[in-house]
């Protein structure tokens, strides 16, 4: 008997959109990575999680589905795709049937007017390739992606050369699903992404970032970043990592966090970037402002040799140091007994209330000044070497200790 989906995991709105699309008398159906998910997840027998977005394929084109729906807005509608959106003002994608006349592998002109089978044969991956019929949850699978389900293949759909070259993401998309499905790239797939893998230089920055951020964000990341290094790419996204030791990927999976943005700048200082080049690096990609800040100051930390975690009072000046990010470098800090000895001691500091900073001294300087001890530039000074004795011996944070010692120190 064949396999039927199961559609109370369709939300509801989009079996609505579908419904409407139909009823206009119009071609539906259910397409997009949830499908994948769902079918796969029925496979592994693992417990049902929030599916993602699932989109509609349809034979109406694009100004149709606009007359058809109230609100809705032209995100690609030279390619063929509108957002619907629902009444809670989420938006799900509608994408007229098409096929590609040209690309220049980052670029496709398409042509509508055709069919699903003509739609589905454009697309990357045999697993991506799956339709679902809205009213019975029948499949339409005429590449055999279940198959490739079943045995844990990323296979593109016809000529794996012809894919790539219509578009070249594909190479790292083909990446980032081994990796985060735990699935292996068919020989002749893995053979064309090869041939392929050394014309990216044309890629929009951010496609690359996101499919590289997506591959870390993975229960095996270093598996992606072995992937990336055997593809041929990872030194042409990242020549920073050129130096990266070989047992750095494996090393990845046994840190203490899957944030691909930590994980990233603990690549970087792996592969002996300096917290400068590590913010170069990562600009390049087009990195958030938040998110370069963020790598260039934990390349800063994991630079600075960590303190033994029996030693306090250095592990109190490293955490004045890198207060911010300190959690997280002790995350990709080694070996792991490491780990948990040095944030163990870090809790107990933390926990302590142990002052870390200027700002959490017992005085300031309009203390300074209204006692006239110290005035002008040389109170940076002062407010900083008192900081420095109260990191020393925490017990020193009082008023009276502190403007005693700076007289000491008055200029």
């Amino acid at each position: 008997m064949a396999e039927v989906f199961p559609l109370e995991r369709i939300p509801a709105p989009v079996r609505a959109i579908a419904g409407r699309l139909r009823e206009a008398g119009h071609e539906a159906w259910f397409v997009g990575g949830a499908v994948r998910d769902v079918l796969l997840e029925r496979r592994r027998g693992t417990a049902p999680r929030r599916a993602g977005d699932f989109d509609i394929a349809t034979s109406a084109t694009p100004d149709v589905v606009r007359r058809l729906f109230r609100r809705t807005i032209p995100v690609g509608i030279e390619h063929g795709t509108v957002a619907v959106l629902d009444d809670e003002g989420g938006a799900h994608e509608v994408t007229t049937f098409r096929r590609d006349i040209e690309t220049d592998g980052r670029h496709a002109v398409v042509q509508f007017g055709v069919s699903l089978d003509d739609d589905l044969a454009r697309r990357d991956f045999t697993i991506n390739a799956i339709a679902v019929q809205p009213e019975t949850g029948a499949l339409r699978d005429p590449f055999a992606g279940q198959a490739d389900l079943e045995a844990g293949v990323v296979r593109a759909v016809g000529d794996p050369a012809q894919r790539f070259l219509e578009d070249r993401l594909r190479i790292l998309r083909a990446l980032r699903f081994a990796t985060v499905l735990r699935f292996e790239v068919e020989q002749g797939t893995w053979r064309a992404l090869e041939e392929q893998a050394g014309e990216l230089a044309h890629l929009s920055r951010e496609r690359v970032r996101d499919e590289w951020l997506k591959t870390l964000d993975a229960d095996s990341p270093g598996t992606g970043v072995r992937l990336w290094w055997k593809a041929g790419v990872l030194v042409a996204v990242w020549p920073e990592l050129a130096r990266l030791p070989e047992a750095a990927p494996g090393w990845l999976d046994a840190s203490d966090t899957r944030d691909p943005v930590l994980l990233t700048a603990a690549l970087l200082w792996r592969g002996d970037a300096a917290p400068e080049a590590a913010e170069s690096a990562v600009r390049r990609l087009r990195f958030s402002n938040r998110d370069t800040a963020r790598v260039r100051a934990l390349v800063s930390a994991l630079v600075d040799t960590l303190p033994a975690p029996g030693q306090v009072r250095d592990v109190r000046r490293w955490l004045a140091r890198h207060c911010e990010v300190a959690h997280d470098v002790v995350a990709v800090s080694e070996p792991r007994s490491r780990r948990t000895d040095l944030l163990a001691a870090v809790h107990a500091i933390e926990a302590a209330g142990d002052p870390l900073s200027v700002r959490e001294l017992a005085v300031d300087g309009e203390d300074l000044k209204a006692a006239g001890l110290v005035a002008g530039k040389a109170m940076g000074e002062v407010l900083r070497q008192l900081l420095d004795d109260v990191l020393e011996e925490p017990w020193r944070n009082t008023r009276e200790w502190l403007l005693a010692r700076a007289k000491e120190l008055a200029p």
